[in-house]
C-alpha cells in the first residue's frame, strides 16, 4: 500500500529558498509540491492569502518575505504589509489540518553575546526591516503556537542575487575589496535550509498538531564562523579568484539600515527536536560553487 503523499503549499517559489525547494524537489518523492510567486500568492494582499489558503494542504512553507533591508528604511508600509499583516492573515486563514512553517531572521536578535544565539534570548529588533520581521513572528505564533517560525542568516544560493554571487562578480573585475569584518556569524546555503524543511515535514511527530514540542522558533544555519570579509575572502579562494579584500567596520560602511553584530546561531534546539545533520558552511559553499559551473 503506497503512503499518501503530503501536500506542500510554498509561497515566494521565485526567491532563493523558493528555488532551491524546486531543485530538490524530486528527491522528496513522498512530498507534494505546489510553488507560487508574488503574482499567484501575494503576500501583500489579504485576498490572495485567503483564496491560497481554502484549499487544505498538509504544510504551507512561508518562503516569501519583503527582505530589501535599507530599502525598507523608508518603505515602511510594504515591508510591514509583507512581513507582518501577512502572517496575521496566514494565521487566520489557515485551516486548523495546515502547519505553517514560517522563515524568519537572525536581525530579530540584535545582541552581542559571547556565545550562540539560542531561541530563548531577548530580542530588540533595531531598523524597520528587523522588527517587522519579529512583529509577524508575534502573529503568527499567537494565534497559532502549532507554527514553526525558523530563524536564518546570511542566505546565499546559486540562483538570485546574494553575497556570494556579487563577490564573484566584483572580484573577478577588481583587484581590492573593502568588506565588513566586524559582523560575525555564519552563512546559510538556501539548499541545506530547504533541504532541513523537507526533512522536517517528513517528521512523523510533527503531523500531530497537538503535539507542541516541535514547534515554535528555531534556529537554522551552517556550522561554524566567520565575518563578512573572511567570508569574501573564501569565497575568493575557492573560485581562484585573486582579488584582495581590506577589513572595515559596519560604522565607516555606514549602511541605512542596522545590522547585527552578533548573528552566530545556536543549532543545538533544531539539532535535539529534528536529528538534523547541518554541513560546515565551507563545505555548503563548496557545494554552492559547483552548482554555479554547472
Amino acid at each position: 500500500m503506497t503512503q499518501k503523499r503530503i501536500t506542500v503549499l510554498v509561497s515566494g517559489s521565485t526567491g532563493q529558498l523558493g528555488q532551491e525547494l524546486q531543485a530538490i524537489a524530486t528527491q522528496f518523492p513522498r512530498l507534494k509540491f505546489t510553488f507560487q510567486n508574488r503574482s499567484s500568492l501575494d503576500l501583500s494582499s489579504k485576498a490572495s492569502i485567503k483564496t491560497n489558503l481554502e484549499k487544505s494542504y498538509d504544510f504551507f512553507v512561508n518562503a516569501g518575505a519583503y527582505t530589501a533591508v535599507d530599502k525598507a528604511e523608508h518603505d515602511q508600509k510594504t515591508a510591514e504589509k509583507i512581513n507582518t499583516t501577512a502572517l496575521g492573515h496566514i494565521a487566520r486563514y489557515a485551516p486548523a489540518q495546515t502547519k505553517v512553517i514560517h522563515i524568519s531572521s537572525d536581525y530579530v536578535y540584535h545582541l552581542k553575546l559571547d556565545r550562540p544565539l539560542k531561541e530563548s534570548d531577548t530580542t530588540q529588533p533595531k531598523g524597520v526591516y528587523a522588527k517587522t520581521k519579529l512583529k509577524g513572528e508575534q502573529l503568527l505564533l499567537d494565534k497559532r503556537p502549532d507554527s514553526i517560525v525558523l530563524r536564518t542568516s546570511w542566505v546565499y544560493s546559486s540562483f538570485g542575487n546574494n553575497f556570494v554571487k556579487t563577490m564573484q562578480k566584483l572580484g573577478a573585475s577588481r583587484n581590492e575589496l573593502t568588506i565588513v569584518a566586524d559582523q560575525h556569524g555564519a552563512p546559510t546555503y538556501a539548499r541545506d535550509l530547504a533541504s532541513a524543511i523537507c526533512h522536517m515535514i517528513l517528521n512523523q511527530k510533527l503531523h500531530n498538531l497537538s503535539d507542541l514540542s516541535k514547534s515554535g522558533i528555531f534556529n537554522y544555519s551552517n556550522m561554524g564562523l566567520t565575518n563578512w570579509a573572511d567570508f569574501a575572502r573564501e569565497i575568493f579562494k575557492q573560485s581562484n579568484i585573486k582579488c584582495g579584500v581590506t577589513n572595515t567596520t559596519t560604522k565607516a560602511y555606514n549602511a541605512p539600515a542596522p545590522r547585527p553584530l552578533w548573528s552566530m546561531l545556536s543549532k543545538v534546539k533544531i539539532q535535539e527536536s529534528y536529528h538534523l545533520h547541518i554541513p560546515y558552511w565551507k563545505e555548503s559553499l563548496s557545494r554552492c560553487l559547483q552548482e554555479l559551473k554547472k
